[in-house]
């Protein structure tokens, strides 16, 4: 499987340093969570990861060739408006173009790992149905099975669980967990500090650009770090379903 290697990555917008000088080593079988304020410079370095944005420093994903890059990493943005009323089945099945060749039609591992991502994102039935004409949370979940079906090594979802209703944000966390315990790599930006401590090996906290802390959740989540970096106070507590992360106050 493949990981991602960030060296030194640096983006500026004018003399302000969006993100500034992030390094990390992402390693296959890693669940990573990306986790920061607003304007912390999260969405802008997956997009650098990518090689989406101009940047210095290097990140291996963003070396290879286009099409090189596309059956290696697949990408969630964070914006999921979908433009075209096609079936949700074809939506999806745009997942498996990295794989075929130009005019080549689909064939049965295709086809089953359309049905697999459906399946995952509790979509099984929908597939006829019209892309356009399902909810916000429904086409959230389609374009998450839409990645899931291109069957990347590496995943990169940019607040994949934004607007999920609470059983599907959960779902889709186990989701990314399982495919992390499958062997490739996962980074999401997430804002729920409780799913993220719950069910990511790692996390990275941005602040102001920079990398400030990565680690376990357990070693990251700590009250200083919450004051510090998101100014909030927390309830802490480990649980026999997992860590318990609930903000409960601001702090100034």
């Amino acid at each position: 499987m493949t990981g991602l290697i960030l060296s030194h990555l640096s983006v500026h917008r004018g003399p302000c340093p969006v993100v500034d000088d992030v390094s990390a080593d992402l390693r296959p079988g890693e669940f990573v969570g990306l986790i920061g304020p607003n304007g912390a410079g999260k969405t802008t370095l997956m997009r650098v990861a990518l090689g989406l944005i101009r940047h210095k420093g290097t990140s291996s994903l963003a070396r290879l060739s286009a099409a090189d890059r596309a059956r290696t990493a697949a990408w969630l943005p964070q914006m999921r408006e979908i433009a075209w009323p096609v079936s949700v089945e074809t939506l999806v099945g745009l997942g498996r173009t990295p794989h075929l060749r130009p005019g080549q039609r689909m064939g049965a591992a295709d086809r089953a790992a359309i049905a697999d991502a459906l399946g995952r994102m509790d979509l099984a039935g929908f597939e006829h149905r019209r892309a356009t004409a399902l909810s916000g949370g429904e086409q959230a979940r389609v374009l998450i099975a839409r990645a899931v079906a291109q069957e990347a090594p590496v995943l990169i979802a940019d607040e994949p669980i934004a607007g999920l209703d609470p059983a599907h944000q959960i779902t889709t966390m186990r989701l990314f967990a399982g495919l992390a315990a499958e062997g490739r790599l996962v980074v999401a930006a997430l804002h729920d500090l409780g799913l993220a401590a719950r069910f990511c090996t790692r996390l990275l906290v941005l602040h102001r650009g920079r990398l400030e802390e990565d680690g376990p959740p357990g070693e990251v989540l700590t009250a200083p770090t919450l004051a510090r970096v998101f100014g909030l106070r927390a309830y802490l507590a480990d649980t026999p379903e997992g860590p318990i992360v609930q903000p409960v106050e601001v702090v100034t």
